[in-house]
């Protein structure tokens, strides 16, 4: 709609770069990339890559209102124009030397009473038929829907036309007088289109309603009052979704549902001037208001919901500013996707315009990353080459989960190999726990000292005892001061050195070290326990292995040359040169016969060798002053660095709890801080906020990744180990009479030595069906598919009242398997038995008693999805 000399926008409907705009005089554009060989030097610029070029002007048709252009491809640079007295003009941009359109440019349709033309709409289907929307007049009719092939017949017309015709100097035969329907009597037309479902049917926006005018019957209308008749236009992607505008509101409508809008959008505070949908994109709706320099833009989004009824359409709101100065209309590039070219009011500056799309991102519980723009789907995913960046914790977590990782509760030091087995630090934790498990076992007086960490054992250690021993297999004289308690004892058992019994026998585990191929390793823990010898066999064995290091023979060698003279070449040599030594435990070895008495900075400080080695070796060389300055101060390292080989140290106490909180902090990894803590001794560590915290965490994980299986038996396993965290009966299944819980009824024992039979049990005595309460005997709730009265069989065996003995709850032995389950919906009450509702809903949305319509499987977020770990 145009008003006064107010730019429009026309696109051609064929010609993807060629538009009109039209105030005073019509001019036809060419649009193309700026320097292009079609542009022009006089191109006006329109954005930094596109400039227009001007190909054609006509102002041969005064008093414009309005213009539409011809929808067909021939004749190409067809235009209607609508003038201010009721004219209807055909004109013509550019030379078009086809007869068709010679015929049918200046053509004239001429109502019979002078108002002014609001409005133009050719019919897309059959392109002669154009519909014009005109002002009131009482005798006459508003929309007058127009044949342009039809000849004008001198005959047919009375002689008032001829008088009013002659007064015009055009040729007579050019002008017609004869609409072909005639719609819409003593009322004004603001505003029409033509509806794209049907093309008989027109769309017209009268003085107080929206009428649709069915051209096969046109005494019949249907219409809706309302305010909002101006700019009506038909959504191209939903053809049954139109939009209206009054003064600052828009009112979108539902042909289906005609009798109120759908959606009414927020009011601006000065009229609108033009609403349009965008061609290219679906639901998007561009607005703008008088003396204004942005276009607001309301993206609607329909969310189906799984059975596909679709829910009111959730608005996006935005505003785009394409120019500075004030905007005079705007029109969708019509295949161009978001692409508009925007008037300004005062001079005909003209912007071409993208809207961007707003990005959408989607974060994905199995760490993919996805993004939408537009019609782009953009998804990014971890890659999963070798070699690459290391996996994020999340994936690691998932996969560990997948794995059964943590699970074990047997073999706890298995665990490890679960999570991949690369991780050191999680496979000394796990050796830790391992340890802990076997002392538990072995000794019950000493749970609280092992749970409580070498740290605790080592302070508490009293009866050291000093001997000084020779070097086995060497003529060495010196003698190396060690020392020997029962908590030292224990603490090299927890560091995996020696197993149970009376005899420090590190053999056991020198050989488990070789079978591991860790030969500097095995080496190193020979050589602290003064066997040079075994030492230098070690290495032998190591140089001489399938892809050994032939270098290990020349360390033997050295090794072998040993003096105890403190000036000796060999000692000077080796002090120097062992730096230079690229594995840590060969270091350490020089370290170790080089340095003094008492003074072994260079083992226990060597960072790269792992804490447990150190930690015995220091149980076994360090005096009673010395060993708890050097375990303090080593707890100490391991609580900053978040190190977890350091719960060696602290133990599950609550300097295991702050170590494990900067391991968290560090890695993110609640897993392992979750089982970790479980097996803490059940008092403070559990309650500890932190710590319910990481296992909440890591619950909410397993859910969010659909493990719900491994989440229940976490939460099983979390149960044993700490009661209080189990949760009360949630959910019971009570009387709809006496109120009493029907399966507690049942697990006691029938009082006064009555029968079940009495109860309406039936069956075997092992899988016993209850279908009518215990307490009051009322029968119980019928299945709405099967109508049997529900029931589950019960045990009737009394309980025992000891908790301690296992109740096997493995799949054979359930007594009620799940498809005899109460189910019921918590919105409409009605239900049946589970294996029957999961039928029915696999075929239906509704509710299965008659006349509820309640979508009782809809209701549940969750009821659709499938756990990934049911495999």
């Amino acid at each position: 709609i145009m008003s006064g000399s107010k730019p429009d926008i026309l696109w051609s409907p064929h010609h993807p770069d060629r538009y009109v705009i039209c105030d005073s005089e019509l001019g036809l554009y060419r649009i193309g990339p700026t320097g292009g060989s079609e542009t022009k030097a006089g191109a006006l610029p329109l954005s930094e890559e596109t400039a227009a070029t001007l190909l054609a002007i006509n102002s041969d048709t005064p008093y414009m209102k309005c213009v539409a252009w011809y929808p067909k491809h021939e004749p190409e640079c067809l235009l209607a124009v609508g003038q201010a007295n009721g004219r209807v003009v055909l004109t013509s941009l550019g030379q078009s030397h086809n007869t068709a359109c010679k015929e049918l440019v200046g053509k004239e349709f001429v109502p019979k009473h002078a108002r002014q033309c609001n409005t133009l709409a050719w019919n897309p289907v059959d392109s002669n038929l154009l519909a014009a929307g005109l002002d009131k007049h009482r005798a006459d009719f508003s929309v007058l829907i127009w044949d342009i092939s039809s000849k004008f017949s001198p005959e047919a017309s009375v002689a008032s036309e001829k008088i009013r015709l002659s007064s015009v100097d055009l040729d007579s035969s050019t002008v017609v007088t004869k609409p072909l329907y005639e719609l819409g009597q003593n009322d004004a037309c603001l505003s029409l289109c033509w509806l794209l479902r049907d093309p008989k049917l027109l769309l017209a926006g009268m003085h107080r309603n929206l009428a649709i005018f069915d051209l096969r019957n046109t005494s019949q209308k249907t219409f809706v009052n309302t305010k909002a008749v101006q700019g009506v236009t038909v959504d191209p992607h939903v053809h049954d979704r139109v939009a209206s505008f009054f003064e600052g509101q828009v009112a979108i409508w539902d042909l289906r549902k005609f009798e109120k809008p759908v959606l009414t959008l927020t009011e601006q505070p000065k009229p609108l001037t033009k609403v349009a949908w965008c061609p290219t994109r679906n639901g998007l709706l561009a607005t703008l208001t008088r003396d204004s320099n942005i276009i607001r833009l309301y993206d609607m989004q329909h969310t189906p919901t799984p059975i596909g009824d679709e829910t009111e359409p959730t608005i996006i709101e935005r505003s785009v500013q394409p120019c500075e100065s004030q905007i005079g209309s705007f029109a969708w590039h019509p295949s161009s996707q978001n692409r508009m070219v925007v008037v300004s009011a005062a001079n005909r500056v003209m912007t071409d315009f993208t809207v961007f799309e707003r990005i959408s991102l989607a974060w994905s519980s199995t760490t993919s990353l996805m993004w939408a723009c537009g019609r782009h789907l953009y998804d990014c995913s971890e890659d999963g080459a070798e070699g690459a960046i290391e996996k994020d914790i999340a994936t690691k977590m998932r996969q560990r989960a997948q794995s059964r990782y943590g699970h074990d509760t047997v073999q706890v030091w298995r665990n490890h190999l679960l999570a991949g087995g690369k991780d050191s630090q999680l496979k000394s934790s796990h050796m830790k726990q391992c340890a802990e498990d076997m002392e538990l076992k072995l000794q019950g007086n000493k749970q609280a000292v092992v749970y409580s960490g070498i740290k605790n054992i080592v302070k508490t250690s009293s009866g050291t005892t000093e001997s000084r021993r020779c070097w086995s297999g060497s003529d060495r004289q010196s003698d190396v001061p060690r020392y020997h308690s029962e908590e030292r004892c224990l603490a090299l058992r927890l560091c995996g050195w020696i197993s149970r019994g009376p005899d420090i026998d590190v053999e056991i585990f020198l050989r488990s070290l070789e079978h591991e191929r860790e030969w500097e390793r095995a080496a190193a823990v020979a050589l602290f326990n003064l066997d040079i010898r075994r030492a230098i066999q070690i290495l032998n064995k190591g140089a001489t292995a399938d892809k050994g290091d032939l270098n290990l023979n020349v360390v033997a060698m050295a090794l072998s040359g040993y003096t105890d003279e403190k000036s000796s070449l060999w000692r000077e040599m080796c002090s120097s040169l062992r730096l230079q030594l690229k594995n840590p435990y060969l270091c350490v070895m020089f370290a170790f016969l080089t340095s003094e008495t008492g003074a072994y900075d260079g083992v226990l400080f060597e960072s790269s060798v792992a804490v447990r080695d150190r930690v015995a070796f220091a149980c076994m060389f360090l005096s009673d002053a010395q060993l708890p300055r050097y375990i303090d101060k080593l707890t100490n390292e391991m609580k900053e660095a978040g190190n977890l080989e350091g719960i060696l140290l602290t133990g599950l106490t609550k300097d295991g709890v702050d170590l494990m909180e900067s391991y968290v902090d560090r890695t993110g990894d609640v897993q392992t801080a979750s089982f970790c803590m479980l097996k803490g001794s059940p008092g403070d560590v559990l309650k500890d906020p932190r710590v319910q915290c990481w296992i909440e965490n890591y619950r909410n994980l397993l859910d969010a990744w659909r493990f719900w299986h491994k989440r229940a038996e976490f939460d099983i396993h979390r149960g044993k180990l700490d009661p209080s965290s189990k949760p009360l009966a949630q959910v019971f299944v009570s009387c709809n009479f006496c109120g009493k819980s029907i399966s507690y009824s049942c697990s006691a024992m029938p009082h006064q030595g009555r029968g079940f039979s009495q109860y309406g049990v039936s069956g075997s005595p092992t899988k016993s069906k209850v279908t009518s309460c215990p307490g009051c005997r009322k029968p119980l709730p019928r299945c709405a598919l099967c109508l049997m009265n529900m029931g589950t069989p019960v045990s009737n065996c009394p309980v025992t009242g000891k908790s301690e003995e296992k109740v096997d709850l493995t799949r054979e032995n359930k007594l009620a398997q799940f498809n005899n389950w109460f189910t019921w919906c918590h919105n409409c009450r009605h239900g049946g038995h589970a294996g029957h509702m999961l039928s029915w809903f696999r075929d239906h949305t509704e509710c299965p008693v008659s006349a509820c319509t309640c979508k009782c499987m809809q209701l549940d977020t969750t009821g659709n999805l499938v756990p990934s770990d049911s495999s």
